[in-house]
């Protein structure tokens, strides 16, 4: 069976930790960093590990067992399901400067034919978890990342075999160049300057058309579009967090979505007044209704689009994190259902009360699930004195 060399997965952790990290800077001597680590990815986290230390920093390690969770929502009762260890998550959260999350399976689907609500049920309870980490990014005192180990179970899922889904892996992560980290700050600096032409056009809203697709995003006062900084590895999108209150229309996606181990295809959204009014998907529509229904989840959190000259990932990969930054003819788009992002605000986010998110427009939720098109589009931009540009055309931006 193929496995990715130990010189490839030393060069992957040092994106992650020497870039993704810290917003393009890394870890810095003394900080703590999270490692949560699938056990069928523990080469992954050996070399992870490796990189914290000769940072001179200190690994945080959490190896997750596989093949567990199915077992956990068919035995567990609704207050096992809905427990949430207080003290124990405030500690973690508390004790680190930096997290990474590397994202692994050995069933795509493990979770098929569970109650979507039970998996709600959890992801709810968990809600504390996320508020304080948010907290702590907003305070500049904590960044996290992404990545992914591909394993046999996730290359059969989209037809590859294991060796042609690390060599997009690596291809996407810059693996095969001598000094990966200075490839991605290179590109970083790139994004910037799109995110500046962006931020600079002062959009007041945008209208994409595509096959199945017309969707308005109103972008709402006081935002900044992101990326570039790492917080995935890959990541080309550039992406707001708008003012869910002016989203109207409707959009077809058209990529499958793994989320909750289970499989969404088709999925179409409908927005009225900014909620999702109708909601459908080929198949496993019951997990899509499920997820909106959760508090604010039908509600955009986020607008992204991925320039094709940006992104070197040209095929499906059954994963958001790689999916959502998908290249090839027509780039990408993508809206998450659920939270935003604070850090899209121009201010300080620290300083902005919950009232005072809430009067912006930045939605708050316990789900954040982007859901990826790829359809040709012309997204045009409604600027602040009236007049209109196509901002993105045949994959490309138009700036």
């Amino acid at each position: 069976m193929f496995q990715p060399s130990e010189k490839i997965l030393e060069k992957y952790a040092s994106v992650l930790i020497h870039f993704a990290l810290g917003g393009g800077i890394g870890v810095q001597k003394g900080q703590s960093v999270l490692l949560q680590v699938p056990e069928c990815a523990k080469p992954m986290l050996v070399a992870l590990r490796r990189a914290v230390m000769k940072a001179e920093a200190h690994a945080i390690v959490q190896l997750i067992p596989d093949d567990m969770t199915r077992e956990f929502f068919e035995i567990g009762n609704q207050e096992q399901i809905s427990y949430f260890p207080e003290k124990y998550m405030k500690g973690i959260v508390d004790s680190m400067d930096h997290s990474v999350y590397i994202l692994a399976e050995t069933n795509k689907q493990e979770l098929s034919g569970v109650d979507p609500s039970k998996i709600m049920a959890f992801q709810k309870a968990r809600k504390p978890y996320m508020e304080w980490r948010n907290i702590k990014e907003c305070a500049g005192k904590y960044t996290w990342t992404l990545g992914m180990y591909g394993t046999q179970a996730m290359a059969d899922e989209v037809g590859l075999s294991l060796e042609e889904y690390w060599d997009e892996i690596i291809k996407a992560c810059y693996l095969d160049e001598d000094d990966p980290v200075q490839k991605w700050k290179e590109l970083s600096a790139q994004i910037d300057t799109f995110k500046g032409k962006l931020d600079a056009l002062r959009i007041e809203k945008l209208n994409i058309i595509a096959e199945g697709t017309d969707l308005w995003i109103q972008l709402g006062e006081n935002r900044r579009w992101l990326g570039g900084s790492g917080r995935n590895i890959p990541s080309f999108e550039l992406f707001i967090s708008p003012d869910w209150r002016g989203t109207k229309g409707h959009i077809q996606f058209t990529e499958p979505l793994y989320r909750y181990g289970t499989i969404i295809k088709d999925a179409y959204l409908k927005f009225e007044e900014g909620v999702v009014v109708k909601a459908t998907a080929s198949e496993n529509e019951s997990m899509l209704k499920e997820m909106i229904a959760a508090e604010n989840a039908d509600k955009v959190g986020e607008f992204s689009l991925t320039d094709s000259r940006f992104s070197r990932i040209t095929k499906f990969m059954g994963e958001t994190l790689y999916d959502e930054n998908v290249g090839g003819q027509n780039g990408n788009t993508h809206i998450a259902v659920g939270s935003a992002y604070k850090d899209s605000y121009t201010g300080d986010p620290s300083k902005i009360s919950k009232n005072e998110w809430v009067k912006m427009g930045y939605n708050e939720s316990v789900v954040h699930t982007d859901i990826v098109a790829t359809s040709n589009r012309t997204v045009t931009a409604t600027l602040k004195d009236g007049s209109e540009l196509v901002i993105y055309k045949d994959g490309q931006f138009q700036l």
